[in-house]
């Protein structure tokens, strides 16, 4: 945690001369950051983190020799630094994620988009500076993992939880902020293919949330999509939101749609954690659960307190697995929260509420 008052030291680490300069010059105008150094490359950056004694580092994805991915499996585990992804669309930067990076933020395609870039990265780097950097495994690593505790669940045969009649009035709402990503897989990966309807707010930039879907929709058991307009709620379906659109749910008789259209951010963001969950307080008439994971800031508590007190059932994670406990934080203090779990916890409270019902 950086002192107040304190600036905090970034280490840019880039191959692209043109990246690396616009993005010193860019966060050093920042009250509160101060450029440290820079780097060429990973091994270049081994040099400098070790000299240098950064606060957070910033790192491309794709470099000449080993990449970041690569730099971050081997290095985090032994030196963990807040580390923000800085890349192109490309699907590496969820294994990024998954080996340990705080976050990400998608490098800019014209000069006209340079000011979001920065802005986004400066915020980003002061939510990194105040973040518990946790080592996954590897994608492929928890894939078989999720397998193996989906397939001994205690749910029913091979992982089920069966055709009760109560588990098809039950909606969902999953929602996340920084080190979400993988926070959220922690809890999709442990629960089986015909789970109840749900909808997750994962805050990301325009572009990847599809591919965060498809992600999921590899990794786990039930069916993952990013949702569509008009998308109608069904037992063993996630939908994630798409980026730059606020997610509602609607009810149209006994069934449930879920919106996706522009509008305003709610809680400073769209899609909003708040927007999807006050209107499940609003329009859900079934049972319902909302579960709020990692992220800086307040966004779902309010909607997660309207939620449990039309009778939800609340999950908020518990402050020891989170990379940010901010969210989670804020709705446990206004008593939103039935229950907190660590990340790994999370989909077994679920499962155990689901079969009392």
């Amino acid at each position: 945690m950086i002192a107040a008052g304190k600036k905090i030291r970034v280490l840019v680490v880039d191959d692209s001369l043109l990246a690396r300069s616009m993005i010193t010059k860019g966060l050093s105008a920042h009250p509160r950051i101060e450029i440290v150094g820079f780097a060429i490359n990973t091994m270049d950056a081994r040099r400098k983190i070790s000299a240098l004694n950064p606060d957070v580092v910033t790192m491309d994805v794709e470099m000449p020799g080993q990449n970041g991915i690569e730099f971050l499996k081997e290095y985090l585990p032994t030196h963990p630094i807040p580390t923000i992804l800085v890349s192109s669309l490309n699907l590496k930067v969820f294994d990024a994620l998954a080996a340990g990076a705080v976050d990400f933020v998608r490098k800019p395609t014209s000069d006209d988009t340079q000011a979001a870039f920065i802005t986004a990265l400066a915020q980003k780097v002061l939510v990194a500076s105040m973040s518990r950097v946790r080592v996954s495994p590897s994608s492929a690593a928890a894939s078989a993992a999720g397998a193996a505790v989906a397939a001994t669940t205690p749910s029913g045969p091979a992982g089920l939880l069966g055709a009760s009649p109560a588990l098809n009035s039950v909606v969902i709402g999953l929602g996340a902020s920084t080190g979400g990503t993988e926070a959220t897989l922690e809890v999709m990966k442990r629960l089986p293919a015909d789970i109840p309807p749900m909808v997750i707010v994962q805050h990301m930039p325009k572009g990847f949330t599809e591919m965060y879907a498809n992600r999921l929709n590899n990794l786990c058991q039930m069916e993952v999509r990013e949702a569509k307009n008009g998308d109608e709620l069904r037992r063993g379906l996630a939908l994630v939101a798409p980026a730059d659109l606020q997610a509602r749910l609607v009810r149209i008789g006994d069934k449930y749609t879920v919106s996706c259209t522009p509008g305003e951010k709610v809680s400073g963001h769209r899609p909003s954690v708040d927007a999807l969950f006050q209107s499940m307080s609003e329009v859900v008439r079934c049972k319902m659960v909302g579960i709020i994971m990692t992220g800086m800031g307040q966004d779902g508590a309010a909607g997660l307190l309207a939620m449990r007190r039309k009778g939800a059932y609340t999950i908020g994670q518990d402050q020891e697995s989170c990379v940010v406990y901010g969210m989670p934080k804020v709705a446990y203090d206004i008593g939103a929260v039935c229950t907190q779990a660590p990340c790994e916890g999370v989909a077994g409270v679920l499962l155990r509420h689901l079969k009392s019902l």
